[in-house]
């Protein structure tokens, strides 16, 4: 499965580190990534496989939350298909 993890917050050091750090920690593969930086905020979006995930998308949902909350990010792990669907709306 292919997921969408957007990132979004005051940019600070490390920020790509934590997050792909969890990402090697559940075994998910990065297959884009797009960043920038809009008046001092981080904005980031990753296309990732989830195909050889060791958790449930679920669990894994919830980690990256925590994540976001611990460094003060907003972290959001959607569905390739519905943030496709809901990109067209």
């Amino acid at each position: 499965m292919k997921a969408i993890l957007t990132i979004i917050g005051n940019d600070k050091p490390g920020i790509v580190y934590r997050v792909s750090e969890l990402l090697y920690k559940f075994n998910i593969n990065i297959l884009d990534f797009n960043q920038t930086i809009m008046e001092k905020n981080f904005v980031g979006i990753m296309n990732v496989d989830m195909t050889n995930a060791n958790e449930s998308f679920e669990k894994i949902k919830d980690e990256m939350t925590k994540l976001g909350k611990e460094i003060g990010l907003e972290l959001r792990l959607q569905n390739e298909d519905l943030f496709d669907k809901m990109a067209r709306i």
